[in-house]
């Protein structure tokens, strides 16, 4: 189950990196949650700012019409050097990590609480699905806190990260996306406090472990875990896939703590499965 990977750091020194993607010219984009800018980084080791400052960016996707959708304090459609607003849930504080399914739809869960903040009052979230023509509905609710959402391959179920819970929640997805059911949860382990979520090849859900150092792979079917691999940043946030490699980002460095919040990347012999665009249309048609 345990599994050891040679980790290579191919960009450091942010606060707290979150929401990696790979953009459809196979650049990574990555947030810096707490010091700001949503930033690429291209196969050559390149980076470049995307968008300066913003702050809160828990997700990213790519759009079918061009540019990123970025969250933080509301969905935005951001292209070239305008950006357009997709959706904000009255409310709430934010937005958190989404995705889209294979239509373009959005799933993306509520930011009700501030949770890095100790004093803060705790309340739930809820994951809401934004349609192409920009209607949003909740899908569900009680989600202690909402992190990484992925939907299975076949589009017929989806995963949620609950770190507060620490557990996925388990959704059966109908065909049209507009309904959940069957919910389960499926232990990451006693400690642990899942995070962002990527899908390989085989549909196998692999987790980052916000604290944890590590991450871990869940079966499909049964949400047994069957891969552990350890991690060198102990606030490990989320990851991706990158070719033949898995990406993972974190608050921090063990193997230089000076160079902060980092980039890693390694090989564990699987790929991803294809990441859908979003195609939820800007509120502003002009845009």
């Amino acid at each position: 189950m345990e599994q050891t990977v040679a980790w290579e750091a191919i960009a450091s020194g942010y606060g707290l990196i979150e929401g990696p993607t790979i953009d459809v010219d196979d650049s990574l984009v990555f947030a810096d949650v707490l010091d700001g800018g949503v930033y690429r980084l291209t196969s050559a080791g390149a980076v470049s700012t995307v968008v300066p400052k913003r702050r809160g960016v828990g997700g990213i996707a790519s759009h079918a019409d061009g540019g990123l959708v970025i969250g933080g304090r509301d969905l935005q459609r951001v292209r070239d050097s305008d950006s357009s607003l997709l959706h904000s849930i009255d409310g709430a504080l934010g937005v958190n990590d989404f995705c889209a399914d294979a239509a373009g739809r959005i799933y993306v869960g509520s930011v009700r609480w501030r949770s890095l903040d100790p004093t803060a009052e705790h309340v739930p979230g809820e994951l809401w699905r934004i349609d192409i023509d920009g209607t949003a509905t909740v899908l569900y609710d009680g989600v202690q806190q909402c992190n990484g959402v992925r939907i299975s391959p076949d589009g017929a179920t989806i995963y949620h990260s609950d770190t507060r819970a620490r557990c996925l929640i388990v959704h059966d997805l109908s065909a049209d996306g507009a309904s959940a059911s069957n919910r389960r949860h499926w232990s990451t382990g006693d400690r642990s406090h899942p995070d962002g979520i990527a899908i390989d090849n085989d549909g196998g859900v692999w987790v980052a472990d916000h604290g944890g150092s590590r991450v871990i792979r869940l079966r499909p079917d049964s949400g047994e875990i069957d891969r552990v691999i350890e991690v060198p940043t102990k606030h490990v946030t989320s990851l991706c896939f990158w070719g033949s490699d898995l990406v993972v980002v974190g608050a921090d460095n063990l193997l230089d703590p000076p160079q902060r919040g980092s980039v890693f990347r390694a090989n564990v012999g699987v790929t991803g499965a294809l990441v859908p665009l979003a195609a939820v249309r800007p509120l502003d048609p002009g845009r």
